[in-house]
């Protein structure tokens, strides 16, 4: 029997990149749990706007409320926080950890159509939203076209319209 399977050019190098980041973490560590802690990690942020505002989510999963801080000051919005490891009393059984654990930074540049003072922020299951709206004067504007007819004006040839 016949098996075929999906080529994926980058495969290889997803292989090689795990491969250069367990040696280089392996090199590194000293053994202690505490090097576990110490990997840094950026949560995933999704930005989009509407008409009216933009909105940054962010996953923070396992990270209290207390333990992020949200910041804007000189048109660059800054979000840090950590995720701390949790320790157990058995702690030798771990086999394999995954979870990143350690401080980050997020900053991102607030454009000058936005409205530094009606910045607003909200936590939910995990994940934090920033809303930032926009000025007045950076919303669109619907214009009217108004419709109607040109008269000539007598003896000049020129229009007018009514």
């Amino acid at each position: 029997m016949t098996v075929l399977t999906r080529w994926e050019p980058f495969r290889e190098f997803n292989t090689l990149q795990d491969r250069m980041n367990r040696l280089f973490r392996d090199s590194f560590s000293d053994g202690r749990e505490e090097s576990l802690t110490t990997s840094s990690f950026a949560p995933a942020v999704d930005v989009y706007e509407d008409e009216h505002s933009t909105t940054l989510k962010l996953d923070v999963p396992g990270i209290d409320e207390k333990d992020i801080d949200v910041r804007l000051e000189n048109n660059l919005l800054t979000v840090t926080g950590e995720r701390k490891f949790e320790k157990e009393e058995k702690e030798e059984n771990y086999r394999r950890v995954e979870r990143q654990y350690g401080s980050f930074s997020r900053s991102f540049t607030v454009p000058s159509t936005l409205d530094p003072e009606s910045v607003t922020a909200s936590y939910d299951k995990g994940v934090l939203k920033i809303k930032l709206a926009k000025k007045a004067e950076a919303k669109p504007k619907q214009i009217k076209i108004s419709v109607g007819s040109e008269k000539t004006l007598e003896g000049k040839g020129k229009t007018q319209a009514a």
